[in-house]
């Protein structure tokens, strides 16, 4: 088998792979339904909680293996094309999810993050599913316009602000929830008990936004830099160009909103959603829907 079969074997593993975990944070969440916040003092949630644990330690190792996996599928693919594997819409995608799961991993270790694993997981799972069977492209070389350092300083930026903003999404939905259910004034029950509570959950998508909208201005400068190396201009309102350009504008909204009272928590957990629909909608709406200089991409 070709280096490149080699990498493509490796990414329907990794799809399985998380989808697998996946199915174990679906099972954790399912046995979690019922329990109480603070555990009984007669202990008679004992084994269920038990069953909890499981369900999510053997998502969480699971993941980690898949990672793995994933992880080589992208390096065999560069080493198959003999160059960054960041080449077309299949190769982001794949290398992005890779970074969105390496940022989940490490809130699971510094910080017992096991909450985020559903949505990671789910994401981790269409992704790759939808990268396998729509969106990829034989290896091929790069076009002209792309033997740039600034186009790999660009695309691993771009990378590394889109896995942080769809972690702070999947907080953002989980800060809804949570949101929700302590307005309601009932005890909270379930998995939704075993959530940080609504402040914590809308801190940590925060600071994962804060952390990623400057490396996303930094994206949009360094693509301009290529721009301007590549085409002989800085700017030229290209789909993509355009579609960046509002993406960052909704996020600095967000972080606008975070700043200012009457906009805190829900309706700027909102705005982040917006967000992460229109970074996507970039990054494959606009590849498919439009033309311009970057239709290099394909799909």
């Amino acid at each position: 088998m070709t280096l490149s079969g080699t990498s493509d074997t490796a990414m329907v593993i990794a799809t399985v792979g998380y989808l697998v975990a996946f199915s174990l944070h679906s099972l954790e969440w399912s046995a979690a339904r019922g329990l109480a916040g603070a555990r009984p003092a007669d202990g008679s949630e004992d084994a269920p909680r038990l069953r909890v644990d499981l369900f999510g330690r053997l998502a969480i190792a699971l993941t980690a293996v898949t990672l793995i996996v994933h992880v080589v599928a992208v390096v065999l693919r560069g080493v198959a094309a003999d160059r960054a594997p960041w080449g077309n819409m299949y190769e982001f995608i794949t290398s992005s999810l890779a970074f969105a799961v390496i940022v989940y991993l490490l809130a699971v270790w510094k910080l017992g993050a096991r909450w985020l694993g559903l949505g990671v997981t789910l994401l981790g799972t269409v992704g790759l599913g939808l990268a396998v069977t729509v969106f990829y492209v034989d290896v091929a070389p790069l076009v002209p316009a792309l033997h740039s350092v600034w186009f790999i300083v660009h695309i691993v930026a771009a990378a590394i602000a889109g896995a942080a903003f769809n972690v702070a999404a999947v907080a953002a939905i989980l800060y809804l929830l949570k949101d929700r259910a302590e307005a309601s004034g009932a005890p909270a029950r379930g998995y939704l008990a075993r959530l940080p509570e609504a402040r914590r959950l809308d801190l940590f998508s925060y600071r994962l936004h804060a952390f990623a909208f400057p490396l996303w201005t930094f994206t949009i400068a360094a693509g301009a830099i290529w721009a301007q190396y590549a085409w002989g201009r800085f700017w030229n309102w290209d789909p993509k160009e355009t579609w960046s350009f509002v993406t960052w504008v909704i996020y600095a909204a967000y972080l606008h909103a975070r700043a200012t009272a009457g906009w805190k928590g829900r309706p700027a957990a909102w705005i982040a959603l917006v967000g992460v629909v229109s970074f996507w909608f970039n990054f494959i709406g606009v590849n498919l829907l439009f033309s311009g200089f970057h239709s290099y991409a394909g799909i």
